[in-house]
């Protein structure tokens, strides 16, 4: 089970990496598997969540510049619903534009998803 909260703040040397975030979106790339090459990505502000028994999944939707095809990256994974803070997961439920800001600036989230950040 994990999970990545945008507000978690690491300690330490990367803290760094938090205080040198821009204000707004970072700049987000990976191989498209529908162009089939590297392409910009585009936070698009909504999440997937989806039920699979007694657990949930949560994901942030991603999409490719060019030719609109999508990623999802993980925020919650097998998780039971009741671990999820009822604010954070009703945001994610109605698509939160502030929070889903929020994750998209999120240097350890990103990284954790495999994302070539700029």
């Amino acid at each position: 089970m994990s999970e990545t909260r945008p507000d978690e703040r690491p300690s330490g040397a990367e803290n760094s990496a938090f205080c040198q975030q821009e204000a707004g979106p970072i700049r987000v790339y990976r191989r498209c598997g529908g162009c089939g090459k590297k392409q910009e990505f585009l936070n698009s502000g909504k999440f997937r969540v989806n039920a699979n028994g007694n657990s949930v999944d949560v994901w942030l939707i991603y999409r490719c510049k060019k030719c609109k095809h999508s990623w999802n990256l993980t925020i919650y994974e097998r998780t039971k619903p009741g671990k999820i803070p009822a604010e954070l997961f009703e945001a994610f439920q109605t698509n939160d534009a502030e929070i889903a800001a929020a994750y998209g600036r999120n240097i350890d989230f990103l990284k954790k998803n495999n994302a070539e950040i700029e």
